[in-house]
């Protein structure tokens, strides 16, 4: 059996992973130019649904690293105003473990080099009459496999092909996400798991991605093989002005410069947050979600997991969770019908099933999260 994966994001890697401990031929078509090629995010959460798919997904030898790269997210949420004073507490929190996107996908991409192309977009296909699906890509090229997965995010190709009305909505307004490098300073404005400043002008929401190693010197000593980025430990942040910042691609110093008139009263701890934040991983954000779409009927050569069928807000911090949950429950259906245990077409269709039932979920969870940004009175 050979499986076409489009994409290379969190989700798809994943499922390679979980494919090849599986014995499936897999083929990786990723539509950026390399590995480092564009901003990748910032600190995301893993619950108990996407540590247990990664380590089902991952070589073991690679668990103890993906851990020493992985920081604590637990602790008291405080909410304060725009100039620090304390509000009111909401309780403590365990939302699991905290990790950086970024260096999650190089781990990811450890002992996959022969499996991923890039600069290879999936932009169409066409399933065959012999029982395969032809992918073709944006290079004029074309890959033959007997399943398609779209795991192309949020504007996913093969979601557009395969479901042509599916509706995926922008939420209105804007927020800008930013991080800035860990500093003692810094790190007294998240003494637990969270805190939420409410201003007049906007509201800002603050975590820590606070590395248990230097994930570059844990890859040397635990898997010499991986190359992992040089990424210091950092304050993320994200601030949702109560009037939308101007709209388009602009140059961050732009961006930072609205941003901080919005928020000239505000604490100079805070300001200088934004200040000092780096310009690489520092953004824009417009947050989308999928409205529910049933099981489109029949047994197909091409399936999706992620964004490109259930993409959601960062609110409830499950995008990432859901979309490797995903990965984990194909893989193992797929190894099923490498096994001879499953035929390929009832096999993915229950996968489907199942995926859409707690994706929406999920997302409907992410929406019922979005924070308020009216300030508190």
């Amino acid at each position: 059996m050979k499986v076409l994966v489009a994409g290379a994001g969190l989700g798809g890697l994943c499922l390679a992973h979980g494919l090849l401990r599986a014995g499936v031929d897999v083929r990786v078509l990723e539509r950026e130019d390399g590995p480092h090629s564009r901003y990748q995010g910032f600190r995301i959460a893993l619950n108990a649904h996407g540590l247990d798919a990664l380590h089902a997904c991952l070589p073991e030898r690679l668990h103890a690293l993906l851990a020493a790269v992985s920081g604590p997210m637990a602790g008291e949420r405080r909410v304060v105003d725009q100039r620090l004073r304390e509000v009111r507490r909401l309780g403590p929190a365990d939302e699991g473990t905290a990790t950086d996107r970024y260096v999650l996908r190089q781990l990811l991409l450890a002992g996959l080099a022969d499996r991923v192309e890039f600069g290879r977009p999936v932009v169409g296909y066409t399933e065959r009459a012999d029982g395969t699906v032809e992918a073709h890509l944006g290079d004029g090229g074309s890959a033959v496999g007997d399943l398609l997965v779209g795991a192309d995010g949020v504007g996913s190709a093969v979601r557009r092909r395969l479901l042509p009305r599916a509706e995926v909505v922008t939420l209105p307004g804007n927020a800008v996400l930013g991080r800035t490098p860990l500093t003692a300073r810094f790190a007294a404005l998240v003494p637990g798991f969270g805190t939420v400043v409410h201003g007049a002008a906007a509201s800002m929401l603050l975590g820590r991605m606070e590395f248990r190693r230097p994930p570059r010197l844990a890859a040397a000593e635990l898997a010499p093989d991986v190359r992992l980025p040089d990424t210091g430990s950092y304050l993320r942040w994200v601030v949702m002005p109560t009037e939308p910042l101007p709209a388009g691609p602009r140059p961050w110093e732009a961006v930072r410069t609205d941003l901080l008139a919005r928020l000239d009263d505000w604490h100079p701890d805070l300001l200088d947050l934004v200040r000092q934040a780096d310009v690489v991983n520092s953004a824009p954000l417009t947050a989308r979600y999928a409205e529910p779409v049933p099981h489109w009927g029949g047994s197909r050569r091409v399936t999706l997991l992620g964004d490109a069928i259930h993409p959601m807000p960062p609110s409830g911090g499950q995008g990432a969770n859901t979309a490797l949950r995903d990965a984990a429950l194909l893989a193992r259906t797929l190894a099923a019908v490498q096994r001879g245990s499953a035929e390929l077409p009832a096999a993915v269709e229950q996968y489907e099933q199942r995926m859409l039932e707690y994706g929406f979920v999920a997302v409907a969870d992410s929406l019922r999260r979005l924070p308020d940004v009216t300030p508190a009175r």
